[in-house]
């Protein structure tokens, strides 16, 4: 830290070089834009940072990595010891195709999978249902029974992979249903590794794939923190999203504090509980996005992690370190591909890719460049891991540890988003909560905003998106998409059909009997969801059963 008398010489010497040389120059040649801001405009950008504008005290506000209050770091060695986990996101349609791209994601040398899912599973129908006719297997693999699940994983070792779910509401299904294939492989469940989503007040906000009523919402995913913490304590029973929320427009300010408004709105739901702080906490998981920003998107990265520590301890009373690390996940950003000039998107990509790294992140998923279009073919999902491997082996970025760190302008960056975000959950605080919040659409309205004034700025040309709105091009290029099979969606029926005619008809119905018991009562749910998958009970099934029980969500009412 500089003392008060230099930090006097220090500002006392830069306004003299911006009445001077600096404002000499403005004045005869003026600059490119009348105002810098970062990406999404929350902060403004002046033309040159010192020591004035960090006043980091080093251990309080930095320190060192593994220790509070990890502004550098969860881990002492971070990516110096390992690597983070190199995630595609992929769901094929069906189960088959699914397990043949997991089999050439693991050749090509991804460390872990991650899985998407067709809509009819994440609203908890099955593929024969009314509702989920035209979507089958769409927007990610259609999953019925654990038969499906069983042809997913086939020929992969639940003991060698971590495997991260995008399921939310009928999360505790899916959960399931990994925990039987893992005990159909015979793994110890404490050495199943991997991710489930389960972030329904995500749902709320940004992506509307809900099914129960916010508190019984809550009753199941407290379910799962405590059947996880004592069955499956490697397996994070929650991933927090703030990737959607950016996805809708938002700031990265509001990023983090929506996404860690979540986090204490699961916390206090796991408290009233009757659960201990230490005991499910170190099994939380965050999601983030990355956009083109770097510097800005490792601040956020950075400011994150030393709120959530600060979080858990002022509020909750936590003492595990392990409940203080905010551990997480990110995937470059979505909403930032463009259908014009495509191979523009592995350079966006790349530099979102970059920032994580920069910010610390324990895993990423690299988007294909067709993701705007369509499930991307294996070229370009083979070109985004590949854009992990480089950054990995050949970039330097992750040879030392928070390389950033000291810079004035990311430190200063870091403290205006940690300022910006903690105001805005002093804000949620008042309105009694991100659930209160979310349910009175004060949350989506002030992410509503954001959306729209990027989008007029887009149309009026104040915001350049090469190839888009700059830098355009008149010839229509050639592109191999990835094409769903007409098919697929008859013959995922007959395949259902298949196994509902040959699996035990009464054990599904004594399974589906306990768990609406429980879902009466206070009895933890989950042995009994599990029960249900192992005998072929189907994801709708199970659903219908607590849709029964809890009701169906409707906004407004």
């Amino acid at each position: 830290m500089y003392d008060p008398e230099e930090l006097a010489a220090i500002r006392e010497a830069k306004e003299s070089w911006e009445a001077g040389t600096y404002g000499e120059t403005v004045d005869r040649f003026g600059e490119r834009e009348e105002t810098f801001t970062t990406d999404t405009g929350g902060q403004e950008v002046d033309p040159l940072y010192t020591p004035d504008d960090a006043e980091t005290d080093y251990r309080e506000d930095l320190g060192y990595p593994g220790e509070e209050p990890y502004t550098r770091g969860v881990y002492s060695t971070m990516h110096r010891g390992r690597l983070w986990t190199m995630r595609q996101y992929a769901g094929m349609g069906t189960a088959a195709e699914t397990n043949e791209r997991f089999q050439y994601l693991i050749d090509e040398g991804s460390s872990g999978l991650s899985m998407a899912f067709d809509l009819p599973t994440q609203m908890g129908y099955d593929s024969d249902a009314a509702m989920a006719e035209g979507e089958v297997g769409r927007s990610g693999v259609a999953i019925d029974t654990l038969d499906d699940f069983e042809t997913v994983f086939d020929g992969i070792p639940l003991d060698e992979v971590s495997t991260s779910m995008t399921i939310n509401a009928p999360a505790a299904v899916l959960l399931a249903m990994y925990v039987a294939m893992g005990d159909e492989q015979g793994v110890p469940r404490e050495e199943l590794r991997g991710t489930i989503q389960n972030d329904i007040m995500k749902e709320y906000i940004a992506r509307n794939l809900y099914i129960y009523p916010p508190k019984q919402s809550m009753r199941l995913i407290t379910d799962i923190f405590e059947f996880c913490a004592s069955e499956t304590p490697n397996f994070n029973t929650i991933s927090i999203s703030g990737y959607h929320i950016r996805e809708a427009g938002s700031t990265a300010a509001q990023e983090i504090a929506f996404t860690l408004g979540d986090g204490i709105e699961y916390v206090e739901a796991a408290l009233d509980a009757g659960l201990d702080v230490d005991e499910f906490a170190p099994q939380l998981s965050f999601f983030f996005n990355a956009h083109n920003n770097i510097f800005e998107e490792a601040a956020k990265f950075r400011a994150a992690r030393r709120m959530w520590a600060q979080i858990m301890e002022e509020r909750f009373g936590a003492e595990n370190p392990k409940s203080k690390q905010l551990k997480f996940h990110t995937q470059t950003g979505g909403s930032t591909l463009t259908a014009q000039q495509i191979e523009n998107n592995v350079v966006r990509v790349s530099y979102q890719a970059l920032a994580a790294v920069l910010g610390g992140t324990q895993s990423l998923h690299t988007n294909g460049k067709d993701e705007a279009l369509a499930l991307p073919t294996e070229k370009s999902v083979r070109t985004a891991l590949r854009t992990q491997q480089i950054l990995a082996h050949e970039s330097g970025a992750a040879d030392t540890i928070d390389p950033l760190a000291g810079s004035y302008y990311v430190e200063s960056l870091t403290d205006g988003i940690e300022e910006e975000a903690f105001e805005i959950i002093e804000e949620v605080d008042r309105r009694d909560g991100m659930l209160e919040a979310v349910e009175s659409g004060w949350v989506q309205r002030q992410i509503q905003d954001v959306a729209f004034e990027r989008q007029r700025e887009i149309e009026e040309g104040e915001r350049i998106i090469v190839g888009v709105n700059e830098f355009e091009v008149d010839e229509d290029p050639e592109m191999d998409l990835e094409e769903v099979d007409p098919d697929q969606e008859q013959n995922q029926r007959e395949r259902l059909n298949e196994v509902k005619a040959e699996r035990d008809d009464g054990a599904v119905d004594d399974a589906l009997a306990c768990l609406r018991e429980a879902a009466q009562g206070t009895e933890n749910a989950m042995p009994h969801v599990v029960d249900a998958v192992k005998a072929y009970a189907t994801v709708q099934e199970i659903s219908d059963v607590l849709r029964d029980e809890f009701g169906e969500y409707k906004p407004g009412r």
